[in-house]
């Protein structure tokens, strides 16, 4: 059991393109260094491990289908977010590409903005683009379940979580109406 957890924590910093998945694997994970993120003004943990819920959000903005526009994209996200907003960095724990690629933005272990109300008790995993009138690529889609199953594997999220979309928990647009008729199917909802 410590081996395959183990296993699936060093996997992932490894670095790739990878987008085909394994049943059961983590995603490769491109880390904050390798996207070039800036250094948070504060970092808070959660304080409560594993987390009950996964959030899915979409960023409303552009999509990205390879490495460096969607480096572009969560670099755009970060100074929103802290710029605009006034955050501390980031809001989402992930945010994943139309190439299926996952970029770590606050990561498995520290408290999010992505949820108000709800961020000390879940993880958000946005998805790049605006999806009120088509849904993500498919592999897009499949990386956000991986890594939700990952969260489960490595003991961030819990065996029985409940998944949402941002508006089940507020009043907003996210995560897009096509993505949020799409995650009602998806385990857990």
């Amino acid at each position: 059991m410590f081996q395959t957890i183990f296993s699936l924590y060093v996997g992932l910093f490894i670095v790739g393109t990878q987008t085909q998945l394994t049943s059961g694997a983590c995603p490769t994970i491109i880390t904050r260094a390798e996207w070039g993120a800036r250094a948070p003004k504060s970092v808070t943990y959660l304080s409560k491990q594993p987390v009950q819920y996964a959030f899915i959000h979409h960023s409303a903005e552009h999509e990205c289908f390879d490495r460096s526009s969607c480096v572009a994209e969560v670099k755009l996200y970060q100074n929103m977010h802290m710029d605009d907003r006034g955050w501390d960095d980031i809001g989402y724990s992930f945010v994943i590409g139309g190439d299926g690629s996952v970029y770590e933005g606050r990561g498995w272990d520290q408290l999010g903005a992505h949820t108000l109300g709800y961020n000390d008790v879940g993880l958000g995993f946005c998805l790049a683009g605006n999806f009120m009138e088509h849904l993500p690529p498919t592999v897009q889609m499949d990386s956000a379940k991986a890594m939700i199953e990952c969260g489960v594997s490595l003991g961030k999220i819990s065996s029985n979580y409940t998944l949402r979309g941002h508006r089940d928990m507020k009043t907003t647009l996210c995560p897009g109406d096509k993505l949020y008729a799409e995650i009602k199917t998806w385990p857990h909802y």
